[in-house]
């Protein structure tokens, strides 16, 4: 528990998009190291209420020690925040005011070795948010066929290498299954030609990438949350989104552009029949993206795009 760190990104922006106010009852859904939980608490008080969420239990654990002064205006649940929800109900809680969804991996699942997030240490292939749950790393790697292999790493990582990947995975798994981090790493790339190797990134990036996003189901999650989080919103509440890749960025934007769009008759139509209207008004037109400063400070900072909306 000690140990857990994690640097939250864009803070102030968060705090300007969300803004929290006294009473209000607002949701982290990723409480992480519960850098933004103490800033939304700190700007309800003295009675606002913070529903906090994780699949992490190091999280859940790191967040209660974090926030114990705020007493009873905080409750931690052990969820996904896909079960939004389900949450909701299990709480009392028919509308809020506010939610937050810092997504992405947290930086002490990358630096704690042992959850196998990272190839920079040696450790069992894992991946898990919720390491008590679930499918992990290595019975995906290991189980999936050498098509479905190549989806994954193409969809969840963009990886123009994929088929050649798979193909290699596939074949170094007959001898002996694949179960740590290097071992995957070091036949990613073996698997990309060295000359097509990117200056600033190790060729497995893109791959660990989509094997994480794989096992955590992490796309179908944001896309259950967004419209449940909305539908939960009071009037003048507001969802604020940060994403730390293209396709977590690009659902997000496709969201947020639908349900702030009203008619959509065609424009020949002289009259509207669809009836349809807005339901939340866009706060960031382009997102918001950490500064020079806050980059320098934190570099993981650099890939965070923050969105947000207000229910109309």
């Amino acid at each position: 528990m000690g140990s857990f760190h994690h640097i939250s990104v864009l803070q102030a922006e968060v705090a300007a998009c969300l803004l929290p106010k006294p009473g209000g009852i607002y949701v982290d859904g990723t409480i992480g190291g519960a850098g933004h939980a103490r800033d939304i608490l700190d700007a309800s008080a003295p009675d606002g209420l913070l529903i906090g969420l994780d699949r992490d239990r190091d999280a859940l654990d790191a967040a209660a020690a974090a926030l114990a002064s705020y007493g009873g205006r905080v409750r931690l649940v052990h969820a996904n925040f896909a079960r939004l929800p389900e949450v909701l109900r299990s709480e009392g809680v028919a509308e809020i005011d506010g939610m937050l969804l810092d997504l992405g991996v947290s930086s002490h699942q990358l630096d704690k070795g042992e959850r196998g997030f990272s190839f920079q240490q040696d450790a069992p292939l894992d991946m898990r948010m919720d390491s008590s749950a679930g499918t992990c790393a290595a019975d995906l790697v290991n189980s999936l066929s050498e098509s479905e292999l190549a989806s994954v790493i193409w969809r969840f990582g963009e990886e123009r290498w994929s088929r050649r990947i798979a193909a290699t995975i596939v074949a170094a798994r007959k001898a002996a299954p694949i179960v740590t981090t290097r071992q995957l790493a070091d036949l990613v790339a073996g698997a990309i030609p060295r000359a097509r190797w990117e200056a600033r990134i190790h060729p497995a990036t893109r791959t660990f990438q989509a094997i994480r996003i794989a096992v955590n189901e992490e796309l179908e999650s944001l896309e259950t949350v967004l419209p449940a989080a909305v539908a939960a919103l009071r009037s003048g509440g507001r969802l604020v989104v940060i994403s730390f890749h293209s396709l977590e960025d690009r659902l997000v934007k496709t969201v947020f552009n639908d349900l702030s769009r009203g008619c959509i008759c065609p424009k020949s139509a002289p009259l509207c029949v669809c009836g349809r209207t807005p339901v939340v008004r866009k706060i960031t037109g382009k997102p918001l993206i950490a500064g020079p400063e806050e980059v320098a400070a934190n570099p993981r900072s650099r890939s965070a795009k923050l969105r947000a909306v207000e229910k109309i």
